[in-house]
């Protein structure tokens, strides 16, 4: 092997492409740094639950604190970093490394992370909820402790709550890159701009994609395979709403897609499996696909009505 004649050959790679390049200015986020990150503050979040510790009461204040420290300092570094290269983006590669500046950020850096950390015991609240929609409506579920240790759908929503705060606080970058990290490991894909109320249950979750804009309910149940979409990717459409709404205590089954920003299902409709939605439907609706599209109103519901799935 020529080692000389292979460097080269990369070396002139990079300089041929070099929007895939980052050789200069601030250092990215790391990704395995949120990768850690995450994974700590999973143990924040369930204590107890994801690293080999034995917790008490004796030992909980001691251990939490360690914790904090810890994830507190990764975090600013990270989040300084994002909010650099978010500057330098922004001013088309113009300096922002100054003594001055750089201050700047590792001070909104701090002030970011403190706010968040500040919010977790309420993210805490809104995933009790979470286990709790769980725990109510999937008969498998035996516990809230099965629901925590092996549910995908509960670890998807929960890192989403978490990187929703983020993305929500103009730390665009960690938070996409904490949702994918989340999505590689569960199947599950959901935006971190995505909106998304209390007592969300996610059942099996496999394949399930949920766009940037979608705005869900309380008490919404979703099976695998679902997804909350774009009736069009057109660039020029950033920051517009491009995905639905869900309201509250709608369930949608296997392999249903719900596509389109002006699209809405109104609360305590069933959406039946692998239905094709872009049009709004109205609440207390039952969508089916057999052999077409239909929507059956509350009213007009005989007592042995069924789902189609």
């Amino acid at each position: 092997m020529d080692t000389d004649e292979l460097t080269e050959g990369l070396l002139a790679s990079y300089a041929r492409e070099g929007a895939i390049n980052h050789l200069e200015g601030h250092t990215l986020p790391s990704r395995d740094g949120i990768i850690d990150i995450v994974r700590d503050i999973e143990a924040l979040l369930f204590p107890g639950f994801f690293r080999d510790e034995k917790l008490g009461q004796g030992n909980l204040r001691y251990l939490t604190g360690t914790r904090l420290v810890h994830v507190y300092e990764s975090l600013v570094r990270e989040v300084e970093k994002n909010l650099l290269f978010d500057a330098e983006a922004r001013d088309a590669g113009a300096s922002v490394g100054s003594a001055h500046t750089e201050a700047h950020f590792r001070d909104q850096a701090c002030s970011t992370v403190d706010y968040f950390f500040q919010s977790l015991p309420s993210i805490r609240s809104v995933l009790s909820t979470d286990v709790d929609a769980l725990l109510d409506g999937d008969p498998a579920a035996r516990s809230r402790e099965e629901i925590i240790l092996s549910y995908p759908g509960l670890r998807a929503i929960a890192i989403h709550r978490v990187a929703h705060f983020f993305w929500t606080h103009d730390v665009r970058l960690i938070a996409r890159m904490m949702s994918e990290y989340i999505h590689s490991r569960t199947g599950i894909d959901i935006h971190p701009g995505a909106r998304i109320g209390q007592y969300f249950h996610i059942d099996h979750g496999t394949g399930v994609v949920i766009g940037e804009t979608t705005l869900i309910g309380e008490h919404v149940k979703i099976y695998q395979g679902v997804s909350l979409g774009a009736l069009s990717v057109a660039k020029e459409l950033i920051g517009v709403r491009r995905h639905p709404t869900i309201e509250d205590r709608v369930t949608i089954y296997a392999g249903a897609t719900i596509l389109g920003g002006e699209t809405v299902i109104g609360h305590d409709a069933v959406v039946g499996g692998n239905v094709w939605l872009v049009k709004s439907v109205p609440p207390h609706s039952l969508v089916t696909s057999e052999p077409r599209v239909n929507v059956t109103h509350a009213n007009d519901r005989s007592s042995n009505w069924h789902y189609v799935i």
